[in-house]
């Protein structure tokens, strides 16, 4: 499986001469005589429900449930510190550049990493059969409820919703199991599958999709989950980009913090990078910021961005193993909960603080797809 999915490890020389000759043998997925170019302002909104009561819920406990939660699920209570800057958020995606799959700020490229997002949320290092994909038979959405909630059949039936094209289960339910269920790990486990569907994926605004729940059904077998976090995340900025409008229904807390991370000088390195316990998540969630620039001053900021103001390597990242393509890809593509989307970490090497620059993307916009969409298994 592995020698599948990723040849071998080559170093950076091998790297750098390989895709140079790709990208001159195969070009990219970009029609001839394309300009990639930035379009008009996108009018884009960032809205969740729940998370104060979530805050709120978590602060009560007592560290003999916290622990545990800990243990299974890391650092995904930080998210529920991290203040969602809108001036910032909505300026940011303005340079979200979806022929791409990165933000592109005048000369330069940055974007969220597999990498970087596992070593945020402190997740088990990707394992290569490990990778979230939708799967062709899975339990229903019923059943997968039962056994994550502990609830009669009938308790769950009575209450799944059908929100648009889904079917989904109301935060006031799971909000009432967490404060009222007799079995202490059920309340951490319907907590956490509270944050994914309110925080991480918040596509029914007070309601859990029930494709979180098939992702978060997942984790208990090893299943990492950064890929789909990435996967919808690049799907939700290109679908708002193009359409020049829409509602972010990503994880907007994971995305800001990425983005300070690279984007605020550090003078100095913390030794406590080195350290298991330490939580990148946690220290930036505590580091202050400035709340009073407005929208138009971002922009300004971020479209004069010189490649000095960056802080290439998150300074919390440890230098490792990178993956940069997939079998024959040239780029990876990724699976998401609600389809699937490709990505170039190749554009981002000067964040593993090696040289950048354009990859073979043959296929990459092909490889864009919904769930809903036909044929999509033969696609997978």
């Amino acid at each position: 499986m592995e020698k599948e999915f990723l040849d071998k490890v080559e170093d950076n020389a091998a790297v750098r001469v390989r895709s140079e000759k790709v990208q001159q043998e195969k070009g990219d997925s970009l029609g001839e005589g394309y300009v990639s170019e930035l379009w008009d302002f996108t009018r884009i909104s960032v809205t969740q429900d729940g998370l104060q009561e979530l805050k709120e819920i978590w602060d009560q406990w007592d560290n003999e449930i916290k622990q545990p939660f800990y243990s299974n699920y890391s650092d995904l209570p930080y998210l529920l510190d991290v203040r969602v800057d809108k001036h910032l958020f909505r300026a940011l995606t303005q340079f979200w550049n979806p022929a791409y799959s990165c933000f592109t700020f005048g000369k330069v490229d940055l974007v969220p990493t597999i990498e970087e997002y596992t070593t945020l949320l402190r997740c088990p290092r990707i394992q290569v059969d490990k990778a979230y994909s939708k799967a062709t038979n899975v339990p229903t959405c019923l059943k997968k409820l039962m056994c994550i909630t502990g609830m009669s059949e009938q308790w769950v039936a009575a209450r799944i919703k059908q929100k648009g094209d889904s079917k989904c289960l109301p935060w006031k339910n799971l909000r009432d199991l967490i404060l009222a269920h007799p079995d202490v790990k059920k309340r951490v486990d319907i907590f956490a599958l509270s944050i994914y569907g309110l925080v991480i994926f918040p596509k029914a605004l007070g309601h859990v999709d029930e494709a979180a729940s098939d992702l978060f059904d997942r984790l208990g077998k090893g299943v990492t989950p950064v890929p789909a976090i990435l996967a919808e995340t690049f799907r939700s900025l290109n679908a708002c980009r193009r359409a020049r409008e829409g509602r972010f229904i990503g994880c907007a807390q994971l995305l800001l913090v990425w983005f300070h991370s690279h984007f605020w000088k550090v003078k100095k390195v913390s030794y406590r990078v080195f350290s298991e316990n330490y939580s990148p998540l946690k220290e930036l969630v505590s580091t202050p910021r400035r709340d009073d620039i407005t929208e138009e001053k971002w922009m300004a900021i971020l479209q004069n961005l010189q490649e000095d103001d960056v802080e290439w390597k998150a300074p919390w990242m440890v230098p490792d193993e990178i993956l940069y393509r997939c079998g024959d890809f040239d780029w990876v593509p990724l699976l998401g909960i609600w389809g699937a989307v490709g990505y170039t970490p190749l554009l981002a090497l000067r964040q593993y603080r090696s040289r950048q620059f354009i990859p073979a993307t043959q296929g990459l916009a092909q490889c864009e797809f919904s769930y809903k969409d036909e044929n999509y298994k033969r696609k997978i």
